[in-house]
């Protein structure tokens, strides 16, 4: 009996090269646009101080209850794989003195992330995600700009036709807790009827009381008293001047008062993107304004708000409307060979041609010239160049066109420049 094959771990999967097309498409897009409208790159650790996450996305929420890695090193500091993309970034803004720089700091990010949850379609225990932060302005004109700048995104993946932009307003540290009061007081003698987590809800995170997806409560939802109906003044006009900008930019969006995120650092404007599947609502992003983060991590109060997305889940939807993304192609000759002695040359050749940065491939297990002309087809090469022994004895190498056909003989030792011309690259002597 074989031994047997150790498979990756649930929740887990190989994006393969045949996906790859779809992250590339979905990578490149994401990032111009972004970088186009001001925002810089950042990078933070994969893992991060779990008081990170305690401290910003909340004790009593589910990811830090229930589905962070978390692990003790050899020093017995406690870390955990980050579980989202928010309080890295704010911490990198502040630990890098970013206060400092002209505000807002615009930064984005996209790499993978972690949470120990049930897995799911579209939905891994190593996920990837994409997003941006804004940090350092309060100005509607903001949380505006972070919308429009996602909404780019959706509209340059094509998939903007089939999704829309949900959004409300958590209100602020003086109109929410008396709003809390009042949703409580709603449910109060409706706690029976909730699902289990919402009775634990009930007294941790009420907000969360109006996005839990059980049909039981959403029953109880449609009458439940609206956030966006007991929001202070300037809570109010913040949120109604964010909605007058996206309106002048045509941008199409529903007020949804059960959208209040699940971290507890937001406040304000809130909203997600939701797309059409199967008939149901499905969210494949969201954000929010967070005021309170960089204070509760250790700054001074700063305004600021971010976006993040699920990279499976907005390929999914591409995938779903039969969006496919051209491949460039990265081979553009096949060295091809027969004999000892070609085959030496050739690979001297496939390295030359590399070495200079034009894409280029060889199969040395291959016998025939027929079959090699195969693959050359198959990874579609534009040229082949092909040394026999007749070629390697004569120090030539025949050059030919996929295309048409034709075949032309070139010396060896000028073929290097001759492709460099006919690719447009440019050889360093």
């Amino acid at each position: 009996m074989g031994k047997r094959i150790i498979q990756k771990p649930r929740g887990t999967k190989d994006i393969l090269s045949s996906e790859q097309k779809y992250f590339k498409y979905f990578q490149n897009t994401f990032e111009n646009i972004a970088e186009q409208a001001g925002f810089g790159k950042v990078v933070t650790p994969t893992f991060e101080d779990t008081k990170l996450f305690v401290r910003s996305v909340g004790k009593e929420t589910d990811i830090v209850g229930k589905e962070m890695y978390t692990f003790k090193d050899k020093s017995g500091n406690s870390l955990s794989l980050r579980p989202e993309g928010t309080a890295p970034i704010v911490r990198a803004y502040l630990e890098n003195g970013m206060r400092s720089l002209p505000q807002p700091v615009n930064m984005y990010y996209f790499g993978p992330f972690y949470r120990y949850e049930r897995p799911q379609a579209g939905r891994y225990r190593e996920f990837w995600q994409f997003g941006m932060e804004s940090v350092g302005d309060k100005s509607p004109l903001i949380d505006a700009n972070i919308i429009a700048v996602a909404w780019r995104v959706y509209k340059r993946l094509g998939i903007a036709d089939n999704i829309t932009i949900q959004i409300n307003s958590m209100g602020c540290g003086t109109c929410r807790p008396k709003y809390v009061k009042i949703l409580k007081k709603y449910y109060q003698d409706k706690l029976k009827k909730l699902c289990p987590d919402c009775k634990k809800r009930y007294a941790s995170n009420p907000l969360r009381l109006l996005d839990c997806k059980n049909d039981k409560c959403v029953s109880l939802q449609a009458d439940a008293p609206q956030i966006i109906n007991n929001l202070c003044a300037d809570c109010y006009g913040h949120f109604k001047e964010v909605l007058e900008y996206l309106d002048e930019l045509d941008i199409i969006y529903q007020l949804n008062p059960n959208v209040v995120r699940g971290f507890d650092y937001y406040t304000g404007t809130v909203f997600e993107i939701w797309t059409e599947k199967e008939g149901a609502q499905n969210a494949i992003g969201g954000g929010g304004r967070y005021d309170g983060l960089v204070e509760m991590l250790g700054g001074s109060k700063t305004p600021a708000i971010g976006f993040g997305g699920g990279v499976e889940r907005t390929i999914e939807e591409i995938k779903r409307q039969e969006i496919v993304p051209e491949e460039s192609k990265s081979v553009s000759i096949f060295v091809a060979q027969l004999g000892a002695e070609a085959r030496k040359k050739c690979f001297r050749l496939l390295n030359d041609l590399l070495d200079i940065g034009i894409g280029a491939e060889a199969r040395f297990d291959k016998g025939g010239i027929r079959d090699q002309l195969g693959v050359a087809s198959e990874v579609g090469a534009i040229y082949t160049l092909l040394i026999g022994q007749r070629e390697a004895y004569d120090g030539t190498v025949i050059i030919k066109d996929m295309a048409s056909g034709n075949q032309e003989i070139f010396p060896y030792e000028k073929i290097v420049k001759e492709m460099a011309k006919r690719m447009k690259k440019t050889i360093k002597v």
